[in-house]
């Protein structure tokens, strides 16, 4: 036995909470992620037999991999000093056998837990996993009134040994006095067994259906359906008798009900329930059945009176009948426009994705919770807890009927969106098989035999429906596929450079264009097909920074607005039957700004998203942008001294400012949607003057901003409407001239000052994403020694000999200096803001040449995962 205080692994023993046949069950803490836990340690024994543990081993990953609010939740398994232990959710209240203590329940509360205790059988037998022990103390019901089946899977370890029977009929002893009174094995617990384990049969799930209706009987009568004076009458009851008229004192059964018991009692299994499900079916249809309906429910149908009445107002029948119809339908459908919201998330993250599983209550989602790496998770609406299903570092694209579809060693391209390798698993969550690198997104079709996908390749994006088939590209980011009802159409959003501003688009499976939006929207978030297959919902606002409104894009080109919030919101699904799957999001951007060697860091955030673009060479400002809410849909530069306490210089609209040498002016971009003015680059003031605009010449959109070193002359990054390429221009007006070949450009360019200090070189990666040095009187370039993949380019150091990088590890940020020569890095500080949580991205990150003084950006996101109903 533990002691309190005792450590089992990463759980702390607290307390006993009961000792059995069966082992010992403690409360404990479960250090790690701060919860409370119930740990079941079972007999040392069980190590003896290693065919038994085997079975065990086998037995508990299966239980754990089920997901359902009505099955006890297995967090862990393990072993200690040889003893095998299970981790599970710890349960407040009591089990139903010391419910029925007192007597008969109602007939309300009889039939709410044996449609809960039905549901939760009905789901492991789905998952081929049949209990054999269900009884009255392998149910528990917790204080708020929900039931969790205890020890699934786990009653045919008990007896070890060999046996003829097979593993689905290993023996179990008898825990529930006082039904055995005399010492042996018997098959499942005496009085709660099916015929067929009594005659030492095949226990299938026609068993468990058996049982649930010995159990419903005891509730809804008070005593067992085949309670006899010894274990050998009570099993000759079992197989011959049937037990007593269902009566509680002073209270009728309703005929129904007593018709569902009456049929989970058959002797022969052929003539039961076939399944859970339809017991459960049946059971719901009688659950709104209470003690005041009885005598509206006697055999033969409605009351004498309603009858009669019925026969005279035959007649009228039809009339009253369509009236009544229209009110209610109409009453109905006023109150289905109001929506309805359940909450089905409460921790502290990011929610990345979240799908409805076909014909199922289940929906899985990938979130990043409370500090543990991005994983898939398993819910219903009808529980607050989740399940991990144990595939780390992955996020959710898309659900079958039988599978799933993810994105293994998930790369951020934005907020919860990412681009990794797409594989698929069985939702019984087996190892992924790997089909394609580099998806962003990807979607089944409604069979589930082909799939949409789409890739980065060669610095662009192309859409492949189905996999491998190409019907469209763009040299910006797009995302969010799903492919129509009919399987005839797909839909995605189409992004610029700027963050998440974009247009929805619906193709049919040429590629020829259907619809698009009039507009490019400040920011789309998430995009799904409505039910009826006629237009896609998404994520969109009109006037402010995040997406605040469900838009609807029609077949024919029609839009109209399906809901509208307060807040940020993210579409993740829709189901045939209209429920939606969206986020609650709060997106926030901070700054730092610190010492290298004084090892202290300073806020100096402003608004609610604070994104760095450019730091002077002597540390004194810093250039920002403000893009979130308190900004709306217009991008907002700034300039802030960090040595005063003043607040920062409102310079006007413009897209990441970057500061001249002589940091008089600053550079920006702005963002113009189509129809003109187009796009284009402007100066700034910093102080006293007038803003210019720069003439495009044909480019289309910009990104990567800076100054050369005299100040009279820009680069850029530009897209000519075919690719990118690294520019460079005069400020007085010349035109602009290309001195790279193609390269990539990221949806959001974080890289600082890409020039040497000498004006000589460039720094860019080409479309296949490697780093280069890129002289600006056109030769050749230079590969960079040492430049990782993952490095993300921070800036120059004075001497023009080395370059500052950083690796973006989400909740911290090690900044290294390459030198440009040997390729040997030195590691020069890690950025890590104090709270973690929510931490999407530590970026942009630039420091002074000299190395002295630095600044960053962070971004944290934190999502509430909703269940909206009502929505047309």
């Amino acid at each position: 036995m533990l002691n309190t205080g005792a450590k089992l692994a990463v759980y702390e023993i607290t307390g006993l909470l009961g000792a059995g046949g069966m082992g010992e069950v403690y409360r404990a803490r479960d250090t790690r992620l701060g919860r409370d836990v119930a740990i079941k340690i079972l007999p040392a024994s069980f190590a003896s037999d290693p065919e038994r543990l085997r079975r065990f081993e086998q037995e508990a990953r299966a239980v754990a991999a089920l997901n359902h609010p009505n099955i006890l939740a297995v967090y862990d398994m393990g072993t200690e000093e040889g003893a095998p232990f299970l981790v599970t959710e710890l349960l407040e209240g009591e089990t139903l056998r010391d419910r029925v203590r007192s007597g008969a329940l109602a007939v309300r509360k009889a039939l709410d837990i044996a449609v809960q205790a039905a549901r939760g059988v009905a789901a492991a037998h789905e998952k081929g996993i049949v209990h054999r022990d269900l009884k009255p103390a392998n149910i528990f019901v917790t204080s708020d009134g929900r039931v969790k089946i205890l020890d699934f899977g786990l009653a045919k370890l008990i007896q070890p040994g060999p046996s003829d029977l097979g593993d689905t009929q290993l023996p179990t002893r008898t825990m529930e006095p006082p039904a055995q009174t005399t010492a042996g094995v018997v098959l499942g617990t005496v009085g709660y067994m099916s015929p067929e384990q009594v005659r030492g049969k095949v226990a299938d799930a026609r068993s468990d259906i058996f049982a649930l209706g010995t159990i419903l009987y005891e509730m809804l009568s008070g005593q067992r359906a085949f309670e006899k004076d010894s274990s050998a009458d009570t099993m000759a009851a079992i197989l011959k008798e049937e037990p007593p008229e269902l009566a509680g004192e002073g209270k009728k059964i309703p005929p129904g009900v007593d018709r569902i018991v009456r049929h989970c009692l058959e002797k022969n299994p052929a003539e039961r329930f076939q399944s859970a499900r339809d017991l459960a079916f049946n059971l719901e249809a009688l659950s709104g059945t209470t003690s005041s309906a009885v005598n509206a429910v006697q055999a033969g149908g409605a009351p004498r009176r309603t009858r009669k009445l019925a026969f005279a107002a035959a007649g009228t029948a039809g009339l009253i009948l369509v009236g009544l119809a229209t009110y209610f339908l109409g009453r109905n459908s006023a109150r289905m426009a109001e929506p309805t919201y359940h909450q089905l998330t409460f921790d502290r993250g990011l929610v990345y994705a979240a799908r409805f599983v076909p014909g199922s209550q289940t929906i899985l989602y990938s979130a990043s919770w409370n500090e543990r790496p991005l994983q898939i998770y398993s819910t219903t609406p009808d529980s607050p807890e989740w399940r991990p299903l144990g595939l780390t570092n992955s996020s959710l694209f898309a659900v079958s009927s039988s599978q799933m579809a993810i994105s293994i060693g998930c790369r951020d391209i934005f907020i919860g969106d990412c681009e990794g390798t797409l594989a698929v698993t069985p939702l019984s969550v087996g190892a992924p098989r790997a089909i394609e690198t580099n998806v962003v997104s990807a979607d089944w079709a409604p069979d589930g035999t082909e799939m949409a996908a789409i890739r980065e390749v060669a610095g662009r994006f192309q859409v492949e429906f189905p996999l491998g088939k190409v019907i469209y590209q763009a040299g910006t980011w797009i995302n969010s596929i799903r492919v129509s009802p009919r399987g005839n159409a797909i839909a995605f959003v189409q992004y610029g450079t700027g963050g998440d501003r974009g247009n929805a688009v619906i193709l049919d499976r040429d590629g020829k264009e259907i619809a698009r939006t009039s507009r490019a929207f400040p920011s789309v978030e998430g995009l799904a097909w409505a039910p009826s297959g006629n237009e896609v919902w998404f994520g969109a606002t009109v006037s402010h920074a995040w997406a605040n409104a469900i838009h609807a894009l029609a077949l024919d080109g029609k839009e109209r607005i399906v809901l509208r919030l307060p807040g940020m919101l993210r579409l993740d699904d829709v189901s045939p039957q209209g429920q939606v799957l969206l986020t609650k999001d709060v997106w926030y951007s901070g700054m730092l700004f610190g010492g290298v060697n004084t090892g202290r860091e300073r806020d100096v955030s402003w608004l609610d998203a604070a994104v760095l673009s450019d730091i002077s060479p002597d540390g004194q400002y810093l250039a920002f942008g403000e893009y979130g809410e308190a900004a709306g849909h217009q991008l907002i530069s700034y300039v802030e001294k960090t040595g005063e306490s003043a607040p920062p210089v409102n310079l006007g609209i413009g897209y990441t400012p970057v500061l001249s040498p002589d940091q008089n002016w600053v550079l920006v971009s702005l963002y113009q949607p189509p129809p003109p003015p187009p796009s284009h680059l402007a100066l700034l003031p910093v102080g006293a003057g007038t803003a210019r605009d720069l003439k495009p010449f044909g480019i289309e959109e910009f990104a990567i901003l800076g100054w050369m070193p005299g100040g009279k002359e820009i680069y850029f990054a530009g897209n000519d409407g075919r690719d990118w390429r690294m520019y460079v221009q005069d400020i007085s007006g010349g035109k602009p001239r290309a001195f790279t070949p193609a390269i990539s450009v990221a949806p959001l360019s974080s890289v600082g000052d890409v020039v040497s200090p000498d004006g000589k070189f460039c720094f860019a990666r080409d479309v296949d994403g490697k780093g280069w040095l890129y002289p600006l009187d056109g030769k050749p370039p230079r590969s960079i020694p040492g430049l990782a993949p993952e490095d993300i380019w921070v800036n120059w150091s004075a001497d023009g000999h080395s370059v500052y990088v950083y690796r973006d590890k989400h909740t911290h940020a090690p900044m290294f200096r390459l030198d440009l020569a040997t390729g040997k890095r030195q590691l020069v500080t890690t950025l890590a803001p104090k709270d973690p949580v929510g931490l999407v991205g530590i970026v942009p990150v630039r420091i002074t040449p000299d190395g002295k003084n630095y600044a960053y950006s962070y971004n944290r996101s934190l999502s509430d995962l909703f269940l909206v109903d009502g929505l047309k």
